[in-house]
Formats: structure tokens, sequence, C-alpha cells
């Protein structure tokens, strides 16, 4: 029912036009409101499939009779095709209204190959659930041919929330759960200045960057690809000690001539998504870094290749053109990772809360958690339980969903 008008007061009124869309429309309902003088307090506009839902919240001042012109907004509706609803607003609601804006917002990220409405209702009754109100749904894919996909597609839907959650480890282990049975990814960050103003991209290589471990590739040209493969899984899963795993695998790679590399280097083939992920953040200003417990050759091969800022790496040492079986320097581990993330964001004069660190094993779990936004990428077990945020059913440029950006957005497809 509709409050009562007060006498010699302002009227507030919510306004609600819907029907086909085409251009002008909005221009000539806002013609009318300037003619009174109005206030536009808030306005959202959205349009689905040439479908437009415009809705207003407006302060008609007390000098104009607010039911004439609400009458007079209806008939140039009608007038245009749309059909309007509308409903005065009391001062107090108003206030209750303008209170609630002060919760805490949310972002939630749902990511699919497509979204199904078994999805769409799983991630909305959990939110229910929780306590949580969506504001504002937004779809950030753009919408795919309805047949003869070439590509794998990509979908997602941004989901602004308000409110508080009521049982935040219940929340977590929600997300996880539904992202393990509905085949989806769900991504929770507090919607605050700093997820706006992220700058800075580091990327582990191995299985992250590449779809492979390139030690692995090393050692089939070694002729001891199957015992170091199995190392190597290990040591990812977090049951190895990094430095020893790694000085192992390296050792058993002594003699192997240098003239290999170059080979192996050209054969590398990129993670769905990765040229894509690295153009549009270079588009955008955004720096980037391989930070990787793999190699410096590799690592920077890829740099010149994706136009990369930074490399960290271990160095293989060669000698008479051999490699020698054993790395230079300090070996590029987990708690390495971890300090370089923050050394790269000294050199780049950033806040560590505008990092963004991508990775997929456990050597990879400081890093991530020292970020910013973290993201366990097609992740160990073991890292996706732990991380924060995780991507597992898309390729890396589903990440720039996560920064709010839109195919409209991103970069031709290269």
């Amino acid at each position: 029912m509709n409050a009562p008008l007060p006498p010699g007061s302002d009227t507030l009124a919510l306004l609600h036009f819907t029907g086909e869309d085409r251009p002008g429309l909005t221009a000539s309902l806002t013609e009318l409101l300037a003619s009174f003088g109005c206030l536009i307090i808030d306005v959202n506009q959205t349009v689905n499939h040439k479908s437009l839902l415009l809705g207003l919240l407006i302060q008609i001042p007390h000098q104009h009779d607010g039911r004439q012109v609400i009458a007079q907004l209806e008939s140039l509706g009608h007038q245009l095709e749309l059909k309007c609803k509308h409903k005065l607003v009391s001062p107090e609601d108003y206030d209750q209204w303008v209170t609630r804006q002060g919760k805490s917002r949310f972002i939630l990220t749902l990511l699919s190959r497509a979204v199904t409405a078994e999805q769409f209702h799983a991630v909305t009754r959990m939110l229910a659930d929780q306590g949580l109100n969506i504001d504002i749904i937004t779809r950030l894919s753009g919408r795919p041919p309805r047949e003869g996909h070439v590509k794998l597609t990509r979908a997602c839907i941004e989901f602004s929330l308000r409110g508080e959650p009521r049982d935040s480890k219940q929340l977590k282990a929600s997300l996880l759960e539904l992202s393990s049975q509905l085949d989806l990814d769900l991504a929770w960050q507090r919607d605050d200045a700093y997820r706006r103003i992220r700058r800075v991209v580091a990327l582990d290589m191995d299985s992250t960057l590449l779809q492979g471990e390139v030690i692995n590739e090393l050692a089939k040209e070694a002729g001891v690809g199957e015992e170091v493969s199995v190392i190597t899984e290990a040591a990812m899963r977090g049951e190895l000690d990094f430095d020893e795993s790694l000085r192992r695998r390296v050792h058993s790679l002594a003699g192997l001539s240098a003239d290999v590399l170059p080979k192996i280097a050209e054969r590398l083939e990129l993670t769905e998504g990765a040229e894509l992920l690295l153009a549009t953040l270079r588009r955008f200003g955004y720096r980037t870094a391989i930070i990787s417990g793999g190699f410096t050759y590799f690592a920077k091969y890829l740099q010149q290749r994706l136009a990369i800022d930074h490399v960290y790496a271990n160095e293989l040492e060669i000698v008479d053109g051999h490699l020698t079986g054993r790395v230079l320097g300090t070996i590029v581990n987990a708690e390495r990772k971890a300090t370089l993330l923050e050394q790269l964001a000294s050199d780049e004069g950033v806040d560590r809360k505008q990092l963004i660190a991508i990775g997929d094993g456990a050597n990879d779990l400081p890093m991530l958690a020292r970020a910013g936004l973290g993201i366990a990428f097609h992740a160990k077990p073991v890292v996706r339980q732990s991380a924060e945020h995780r991507v597992s059913t898309m390729g890396l440029d589903a990440v720039l969903y996560l920064l709010g950006m839109r195919d409209r957005d991103l970069v031709e497809q290269v």
C-alpha cells in the first residue's frame, strides 16, 4: 500500500518501467522529471533480450502535487508503450534504506562453461541461507551462439551482495561443496577499494602458465622421464620437501646437452586463456611476473613471447654445453616465492593487497596467501582446500572476471 503524503513535504516515489527497449525511452522519461525539478536519488536499468527494466527512486519537490506528477509519468509511459508501477516511499522507509547502505558488501563470482538453472538455484539458495541480500546480478560473459560453437564457452555471473554471512566457516565449506558437485567455480571477495585497484599479477609457470611441467620434459630427453614425473607429482601435492626433490630431479639431468633447451621451449603448450589474460592485463596497465620453481631459461622464453615484466626462477648450471645436474643460487621454493612476491610489491610501489598470485602446487600456497587475491588454478587437492579462491573449470582468462571485467573489455582473441 502506498504511504500517505505528508502535507507540505517532498514526495519520494519508486517507479518501475518495463517494456521493449529502444533508444530514447530514458531520455523522454527524465525530460518530464526535469520539468518538475525532481531529484533522481537512485537508478537501475537493465536490458535482457530487448526487454527493458528501468527503476527510478525520485524526489518530487513539495511545490508540486506528487500524485499528479506520477500520473503524468504513467501517462507518458503508456504513450511509450511501457508498463509502469509506482510505490510511494515514507520518510521512515527511506531512512531505513539509507541505514542499510552501511552494511558490508561482497562480490560472488560464478564461473562455468555454461550456467545451468541447477547451478543458479544452488548458489542463490546458499546465499539466502546465509542471510545475504542480492542487490545486483550482472552477466560479465558475452552471449554464446545458439549452436555451432567453435571454441570452449565461458559463462560468468557476478552477484553484488549486502550483509554479513551468518556462518563464515559454513559459507566457505558450501562454496567448496557446490564447486565440486556442480562443475563450477565460486569466488568470494569483499567489495572494497582494493578489489578495484589490483595492479600486479604474479603467475607460477609449470602447470599454471604452461600445461605441463618443464622438468618432466627435460627428464624425457635425459631418459629418466617416468622416474622424475613421479617425484614431481608428489612434490606438487606437498608430500616431499621441495628443495630436496628439486635437487634429486635436477641431478638426474646431469650430462644432458643444453642444445635440447630451445627444442623443449618451442614445443611447450600454453594453458587455455594464457595469451588472452596477459594481453588484456597489459592493455589495462597491469604489471606481470613469473615466480616459478622451474627454470629461468624457459621463464625468459615466455617473458619474450608474452611480454611479461619480471621473471624469478631457478638457474640451471651449464658447463661446456651440458647440464651439470645442479642449480645456481637460492632455490625458489615456497617461502622464497612468497618473499619474491613481497619484493615485487615493493619494487612496483604497490600495497600487498593490490597483488594477484596464481598457482597450482603446494609450493604456491604461501605466495597465494600473501597476495590480495590468491587463486588456485586447476590445483592439487591440498591447494584447492587451502586457497581462498579457485579456478578449476575454465582457463586462465577466467581471472579477468574476478577483476570485474566483461567480455567486451577483453583484448580481441589472439
